[in-house]
C-alpha cells in the first residue's frame, strides 16, 4: 500500500526524532491528523512515544529518509539547484521515488554515503550489492580505473576556476573520455588529445560508464 505524501512526512518527522536525535515525540502535534490516523491504522506506528515505532514502521521511516535524501543528491550533484532550495525541492521529489526508482537514482549517483547537507544516507539494496554485482554509474573520474571509458555526465563543481579548466581541456558533458593512468597524475584521453589533472579536480568529472 502506497502512503499518502502527508503521512509519509510524518513518518520522516518520527524517525528523525527518535532514531536521528534519539528523542520521545510530542505526538499532541498529530494524533489528530489524519495522516497519522492513516499510520496507526496500517500499522506503522503506536502511540506510545517511547515505542512510537513497529517494525515495518521504523523501516519505512528510514527509506522515507533515504528517498528524500537522494532526492537533494541528485539535485545539487545533477541538476546544479542552489542550496537554499533543496531541502523544500527534496521533499517534493521524494514523494515520486518508488518501486526501485531510488536504487536507479542511488545506482546513478554512485551510492552516495552522505545528502548536500552532510547527514547519511540510509544504504539499499543497490548499496549493499554493488560489491558483487557491477553496474554502470556515474562515477568521480577519480573511482576509474586504467583503461577505462565513459561519457561524461556532469561537472560537479561551483569554483568557476576549476571548471574554466577543466572546460578548456574540453571535457564537456557529453564528450566521450579515456582514463589512460592514475598515478603520480590522472592522466585521461580526448579525441586525440591527452591531459593530466590532480585528485581534486577528477574527483569533480562525473562519468557515464560504457558498459
Amino acid at each position: 500500500m502506497k502512503l499518502s505524501d502527508r503521512a509519509e512526512e510524518i513518518l520522516e518527522t518520527l524517525y528523525l526524532e527518535t532514531v536521528e536525535h534519539e528523542k520521545h515525540p510530542d505526538l499532541s502535534l498529530v494524533k489528530n491528523d489524519e495522516a497519522f490516523i492513516e499510520l496507526l491504522d496500517n500499522g506503522y506506528v503506536s502511540t506510545n512515544p517511547e515505542k512510537i515505532f513497529t517494525a515495518k514502521g521504523k523501516k519505512e521511516g528510514m527509506m522515507c529518509i533515504r528517498r528524500h535524501r537522494l532526492a537533494e543528491r541528485l539535485l545539487a550533484d545533477v541538476l546544479n539547484v542552489k542550496a537554499g532550495l533543496l531541502h523544500e525541492t527534496g521533499c517534493r521529489i521524494e514523494h515520486a521515488l518508488h518501486k526501485g526508482v531510488e536504487d536507479n537514482i542511488c545506482t546513478l549517483l554512485g551510492h552516495p554515503s552522505m545528502c548536500p547537507h552532510g547527514r547519511p544516507i540510509p544504504q539499499g539494496k543497490c548499496c549493499r550489492e554493488k560489491s558483487t554485482q557491477p553496474r554502470s554509474l556515474v562515477v568521480p573520474l577519480a573511482n576509474l580505473n586504467r583503461g577505462q571509458s565513459g561519457r561524461i555526465a556532469y561537472l560537479h563543481t561551483e569554483d568557476r576556476a576549476i571548471l574554466r579548466k577543466i572546460m578548456a581541456m574540453g571535457a564537456l558533458p557529453g564528450a566521450a573520455l579515456t582514463l589512460v593512468q592514475r598515478f603520480p597524475s590522472y592522466v585521461f584521453q580526448i579525441g586525440q588529445s591527452q591531459f593530466a589533472i590532480d585528485q581534486e579536480m577528477a574527483e569533480r568529472i562525473y562519468i557515464w560508464l560504457s558498459r
